[in-house]
């Protein structure tokens, strides 16, 4: 599940709670693999105009391997032609966050995080922690959310796939050197306020869904990379759509309502004259819940851009 996420329900938010609790219980990770050549990758590009303001839409992954073409040609003219970006969360200072992603992700019932799982689910999820040489104990003083979004990301991050290589981290610090106003949708902490307010039964299930996803977690997320490399959101939407069905209050948080949201800022973009570079979680330009598909609420057309 959490291989899914990184292409829009968790957002670049995963990236900032896997370090607290990595860096207390898993063993340092080898450095992402580097590559001789360089692959080139197209990812989709929608663009909207009204008067003088457009708006661009670019669906991102939050890590990616090193050596992936994808900023470049019809991305890379948008993102140069464009006043502002707009992404999900605005630059983050994530040293200086730490303390609010530990005081909103520690449990504070008492009860440990094994002693909340149905038998079933604590069996597998012990099983998949021996395996990645943490302690079963590990995210015992954690809410399940928390567990489940470190647990998801620590083996991807194994498989290579680097943060600093992120579609984000790109954006950003080409934002920076072009002097380019940078802004987010959300802030951090309405992001771990959508885990946080989550039920508990809700987070429990969470956690037992990303323990499933776990022995597919290379095939899955090297799938998902290959076709928003190629373009193709309505592959993209069915690879997605396999988890997300099983967790549809999930999907409606993470996802669904997020998306009505944005839309209607989106819409509010388009009052000012001026050019926005969006770049949000790919899974967010996917679907029938998708970002599009919530402009139409507003009579607002976004058209994919060919290259």
């Amino acid at each position: 599940m959490m291989m899914k996420h990184l292409f829009g329900a968790t957002t670049a938010l995963a990236l900032l709670l896997a370090g607290p609790a990595m860096a207390q219980t898993a063993p340092a990770r080898a450095p992402a693999a580097t590559t001789a050549t360089t692959v080139d990758a197209d990812p989709a590009l929608w663009v909207i105009k009204r008067g003088d303001a457009t708006v661009y839409l670019f669906g991102t992954v939050h890590v990616l391997k090193p050596g992936l073409s994808w900023f470049d040609e019809e991305v890379k003219a948008a993102f140069d032609r464009s006043d502002r970006v707009v992404l999900e969360l605005p630059d983050v200072d994530e040293k200086a966050s730490q303390p609010l992603v530990l005081k909103l992700a520690t449990d504070t019932s008492g009860v440990p995080l094994t002693k909340k799982l149905p038998e079933a689910d604590r069996v597998a999820y012990e099983k998949a922690m021996a395996g990645l040489g943490i302690p079963a104990a590990a995210f015992d003083q954690f809410e399940p959310w928390f567990a489940a979004v470190n647990l998801g990301l620590i083996p991807v991050l194994k498989l290579g796939y680097d943060p600093n290589s992120g579609a984000e981290k790109v954006l950003l610090a080409a934002a920076k050197q072009s002097g380019k106003r940078v802004a987010g949708f959300e802030t951090l902490e309405q992001q771990l306020g959508y885990f946080d307010s989550m039920p508990e039964r809700l987070q429990v299930k969470y956690l037992g869904e990303t323990v499933k996803d776990l022995p597919k977690a290379g095939e899955t997320i090297d799938k998902m990379v290959a076709q928003w490399a190629k373009g193709d959101p309505d592959a993209l939407d069915k690879t997605l759509n396999d988890g997300l069905n099983a967790q549809p209050e999930l999907a409606k948080i993470l996802l669904a309502d997020r998306n009505k949201r944005w839309a209607a800022v989106i819409d509010d973009m388009l009052n000012t004259p001026g050019t926005t570079f969006v770049a949000v979680g790919a899974g967010h330009l996917a679907g029938k819940d998708s970002v599009q598909k919530q402009l139409k609420r507003y009579r607002i057309t976004a058209t994919r851009v060919t290259y």
